[in-house]
């Protein structure tokens, strides 16, 4: 790979580059360059090497030699055949960087962490001077979010951290910037936000690369697209002639846009129900008087902006957040003295903090199995029970290929499949799904609405989370509505 600059934006050139992890190729002979003024979307379904592709541009990811020189960095006239040297001048967005805070408990203000884009550092290390506050505050005004300025950023919703983690990356001024599946987790009016951003980059030559799956998350600003299969280039150039419509999830067939109702006339076993919850992150009110009622059988579907505590909902009936006093959480089974890791055996959550917790070194067996038991990882050595319900499992949900290898190894879509197998592993009776379709393909999300829809046909219940309505499931019984963490609507299907 060679790469120079021109000007103050970088240019960047692959050339029959190739990634190899274990015995798997992730990336075959590919040929690429990226110019200041071009404007990328990167295509393909999961798994097809698009996040590997882009930390090999941002240098975090190194290929596999085949040939001399197989990486290059041109800049002001000299070569680096270490990226080291060059990194710092390229911003990568993705969900490793969001992932990081929950995994070390970074719980800085929002400004702090804009702000370490300005030093690019992981951590505040100092005060922000006068300067480098105005320039965060106007960042902060520019993606329209400069209310969570004070907030603390393990108190936002997934889709406000993403925005937040945009505005560090912007704050480094970069030369190239690098944004993989940027539209995860975002409601409508912060897709919006970021899609505007993005538009007025068209009148710059600052080159960006944005990893997709969805037609309506290609921006009109884009100028190129490459679309990738199994790691090998099948389409390479101008994006008004690329056949975006064949490798761009539509979303669900129409028919899933207007759920079919599941009611019962018999009522069914309740399963976990609060009443008058209130909830508090770090002294901010995050759930405010919930009344909730999930019995067996329910599918509900909660909804709402970024930052409605949608999240917080789910982590709450899981037990990962107490309810303030004057409220109650009721779970079934669970009576003074019964430890909650009893509830947690009979309830699985796939969540993207899930991701964030599961050290990467871990295989793909040793997460799955780990559901057997609601923890992270294994105190002992699994059960032949244990192999054998994970071995199940991993099948059900086409990872088992993936069974020994590590999760630093596969791609997002992928391990989101392989939290669905381990949440799937025990056949709990409470399912907790948040945003769980983000980031996945469109017949992956198919094939999971469907396992969904037949767990809740033999009497599980469904919490889940999602922004967009075609993702409801065909069994969708109920709904929440939160704005502020104050229920809107809770009830019957509207």
């Amino acid at each position: 790979m060679t790469t120079r600059t021109d000007g103050r934006f970088i240019e960047t050139r692959l050339k029959n580059l190739n990634l190899t992890r274990g015995r798997k190729k992730i990336l075959q002979a590919v040929n690429w360059t990226v110019r200041p003024g071009e404007r990328w979307v990167l295509v393909g379904a999961n798994g097809a090497g698009k996040t590997q592709l882009l930390k090999v541009l941002a240098g975090s990811v190194w290929p596999t030699p085949d040939g001399p020189d197989v990486r290059q960095y041109r800049w002001r006239a000299a070569v680096w055949r270490a990226p080291q040297d060059l990194s710092t001048e390229i911003a990568y967005l993705g969900p490793e960087r969001q992932d990081k805070y929950e995994r070390y408990g970074w719980n800085y203000t929002v400004e702090q962490v804009v702000g370490t884009g300005i030093h690019r550092t992981d951590i505040p290390l100092d005060p922000l001077d006068a300067t480098a506050q105005r320039r965060v505050a106007a960042l902060l005004r520019r993606l329209r979010i400069a209310p969570l300025a004070a907030r603390r950023f393990l108190t936002l919703s997934y889709g406000e951290r993403r925005l937040v983690l945009l505005a560090r990356a912007l704050a480094a001024r970069p030369r190239l910037l690098l944004l993989d599946e940027l539209f995860n987790g975002l409601d409508a009016l912060n897709r919006t936000r970021a899609l505007r951003w993005l538009q007025s980059t068209a009148g710059t030559a600052l080159p960006w690369v944005l990893s997709v799956h969805r037609a309506e998350d290609v921006p009109a600003a884009a100028t190129h697209a490459l679309i990738l299969d199994q790691g090998r280039v099948v389409y390479r150039g101008a994006r008004r002639r690329a056949p975006l419509r064949r490798w761009l999830s539509a979303g669900p067939p129409a028919s899933a846009a207007a759920p079919t109702l599941g009611r019962s006339s018999r009522p069914g076993a309740v399963l976990v129900e609060l009443q008058g919850a209130d909830v508090y992150l770090d002294e901010h009110v995050a759930l405010r008087s919930v009344t909730l009622t999930v019995r067996t059988g329910e599918c509900w579907v909660v909804h709402g902006r970024n930052g409605a505590g949608k999240t917080t909902l789910l982590r709450t009936l899981y037990g990962d957040h107490g309810v303030a006093v004057g409220g109650r959480i009721v779970r079934a089974g669970l009576e003074p003295g019964v430890p909650l890791e009893t509830f947690r055996r009979r309830a699985a959550l796939v969540a993207p903090h899930l991701q964030a917790d599961h050290p990467l070194h871990l295989s793909v067996a040793e997460v799955v199995q780990s559901g057997r038991y609601a923890s992270i990882g294994l105190s002992d050595a699994p059960s032949g029970a244990d192999v054998a319900a994970a071995r199940r499992a991993m099948r059900e949900f086409d990872v088992l290929p993936y069974a020994q290898r590590a999760l630093r190894e596969l791609s997002y879509g992928q391990l989101r499949r392989v939290l669905f197998a381990r949440a799937w592993v025990v056949g709990a009776q409470l399912l907790l799904l948040d945003e769980p379709f983000a980031g996945l393909d469109a017949p992956t999300q198919r094939a999971l609405q469907a396992r969904i829809e037949r767990r809740v046909a033999v009497g599980a219940a469904v919490v889940m989370v999602v922004h967009r309505r075609s993702e409801w499931p065909q069994c969708t019984t109920h709904e929440l509505q939160l704005a502020s963490g104050t229920p809107r609507y809770a009830g019957p299907v509207r």
